[in-house]
């Protein structure tokens, strides 16, 4: 099944959730990091992306951080 990316514009936007932390905003923050781990698309929030940069660019699964 393919996910695609709500936009914050449209109306009844599903909420996106942290996979790491459980935060939620409404559509796609510009702040936040999108990865696609076992044909899973997964948000981080800017806070858990920034504590974690290196291991992202590293490109390890998130189970690893």
């Amino acid at each position: 099944m393919d996910q695609q990316t709500p936009h914050p514009a449209q109306p009844g936007a599903e909420a996106i959730v942290c996979f790491r932390c459980g935060k939620t905003a409404e559509g796609t923050p510009l702040t936040w990091t999108c990865s696609v781990e076992n044909g899973i698309r997964q948000f981080f929030c800017d806070d858990c992306a920034r504590a974690n940069i290196r291991s992202i660019e590293g490109r390890l699964d998130s189970s690893w951080w």
